[in-house]
């Protein structure tokens, strides 16, 4: 991967959670507490929690349980980290790079509800798209491009030419199944091939082009 990139897109499509929020403390806080009542090892767990909606998660790590459970613990989740932001805090250079796109078209794609998308933008003090597709939006968590492809289509551009910002492993993936270009954002981002690779969004430059469309200046 080179050390700088330039990326052309009509259109972005961002997680949230690692990519435009640091929302790490109050995620492993509630997953170390899930683990422990399941008699997991947390640092397995914490391995693979990123990226997917909570249920999606407890169906890979307790494949035998009921769907039912995982579903009410997905909501008891929500509920506490909605209320709970301690430690969560915008991903260095998230403000700038949300401004840089005011009245360009752009989407927030989420494992996270309305309420919680909600919490934590506010918390982190960003401004929260226009346009967001949310858990309750679709049928399946990533990895499936569910998401991806709705948000492409809410903005009105063909997949290809939309650009996906995300940082976990699930996401990526989801980026890539959906035929989209995908910048990694942060550490758990780098090993898992994305076209570019930002350790944050400091290192991001859009440049809006006469054309409409935008251009990414990427520098790892």
């Amino acid at each position: 991967m080179p050390a700088t990139a330039t990326l052309t897109a009509r259109a972005l499509l961002l997680d949230m959670d690692g990519t435009l929020v640091n929302s790490d403390a109050v995620v492993e806080r509630y997953w170390r507490l899930w683990a422990a009542d399941h008699g997991l090892d947390e640092a397995s767990v914490l391995k693979v929690v990123h990226g997917r909606q909570a249920h999606a998660t407890m169906a890979v790590l307790l494949p035998d349980r009921p769907a039912a459970q995982n579903l009410a613990d997905n909501q008891w989740m929500l509920e506490r980290e909605s209320t709970d932001l301690d430690g969560v805090v915008p991903v260095p250079g998230a403000p700038a790079f949300m401004a840089a796109l005011a009245g360009l078209p752009h989407a927030l794609v989420t494992s996270a509800d309305e309420r919680l998308a909600r919490a934590r933008m506010d918390a982190a003090g960003l401004p929260i798209p226009e346009v967001r597709v949310t858990a309750e939006r679709v049928g399946v968590s990533k990895p499936d491009p569910e998401g991806f492809l709705k948000g492409a289509a809410e903005l009105g551009f063909a997949p290809g030419d939309c650009v996906v910002f995300e940082d976990s492993e699930v996401g990526i993936a989801a980026g890539r199944a959906a035929g989209m270009r995908v910048v990694g954002v942060g550490p758990r981002a780098a090993a898992h091939a994305p076209d570019a690779h930002v350790p944050d969004l400091e290192r991001i430059r859009i440049e809006p082009r006469p054309d409409g469309t935008l251009r990414l200046h990427v520098s790892a």
